[in-house]
């Protein structure tokens, strides 16, 4: 009816790359080391709720657009680069502020803050788009039925493994920051890295290419 082939071999391909760390997954680390599972569970969330963003544009072809055009890929790339660069930024001050007082402030970031931060870092990464568009489609046959909805199925199963992943991460990165005791010093200088990481990975974001 769907079309959809091979469902094992597209559930471990999407495991795998889903350990290929990324800014979402810096995102969700940096906000459980500091902040609680809580924290990186609601940057997980606003991930997942970008990913099905770019799994009903794949659907409908909006994509495509994205694949396609230099001017729209160029203008989301160029958002997605700046807003992960002003993230680096905001991080940066915020370690600062914490590390001149004596009690470290938590939550730092409210959880929607935190929410819509993994939200618009996923969003406006055009190389997401791109990927669904080229990835799914080996797993739908080309006499489908319905292939926009094979798409949404797929993205779905590709979601919801990306979550149970996504939170492994808060609960993981979380964990070992609590038994290792992690002193405000030692979280201050953890956000800065962060910090440095988002900022390499928004200027390599406005240095991508479109091919």
């Amino acid at each position: 009816m769907l079309g959809i082939e091979n469902v094992w071999l597209f559930v471990v391909s999407g495991l795998l790359l889903n350990l290929i760390p990324g800014p979402d997954s810096l995102l969700i680390a940096g906000r459980a080391a500091t902040q609680g599972f809580k924290a990186g569970s609601a940057a997980a969330l606003g991930i997942g709720s970008g990913t099905l963003i770019h799994i009903i544009a794949a659907a409908l072809g909006l994509s495509a657009v994205l694949a396609t055009s230099a001017t729209a890929f160029t203008v989301v790339k160029v958002l997605g680069g700046a807003y992960l660069i002003y993230m680096a930024i905001s991080m940066f001050r915020s370690s600062s502020a914490a590390g001149n007082t004596e009690v470290m402030q938590k939550p730092q970031a409210s959880l929607k803050r935190i929410y819509y931060q993994g939200f618009i870092t996923n969003l406006f990464n055009p190389k997401i788009a791109v990927f669904f568009l080229a990835f799914m489609p080996q797993f739908i046959s080309a006499s489908s039925d319905n292939k926009a909805l094979a798409f949404i199925v797929l993205g779905l199963i590709f979601n919801v493994n990306g979550m149970l992943w996504c939170h492994l991460i808060a609960w993981a990165s979380s964990s070992l920051s609590n038994k290792l005791s992690v002193s405000i010093t030692t979280k201050k200088w953890l956000s800065r890295v962060t910090a440095s990481l988002f900022g390499v990975f928004g200027i390599r974001l406005l240095l991508t290419s479109q091919s």
